[in-house]
């Protein structure tokens, strides 16, 4: 339980950081070239789609993947 509180945790943090960067490119760096911008604000979205994309992996039900047969004891 911790761990998935965990996860949740970064994930939301690593979206709200990706959110911030491009605040910061758009907003904060006027004096920068505009391919510097582009590539900054690339950057900050490959953060905000990880970051969805993570979540949605986390919200989907999670099955297992390997149910393992026991073999039959002969007595």
């Amino acid at each position: 339980m911790v761990q998935r509180g965990l996860n949740w945790a970064a994930t939301t943090l690593v979206g709200v950081f990706g959110f911030v960067w491009i605040g910061v490119v758009v907003f904060a760096t006027i004096d920068a070239p505009t391919w510097a911008r582009v590539g900054q604000a690339s950057f900050g979205a490959c953060l905000i789609c990880w970051a969805l994309y993570k979540a949605v992996q986390l919200l989907r039900r999670t099955e297992p993947r390997f149910v393992p047969r026991h073999r039959r004891v002969r007595a």
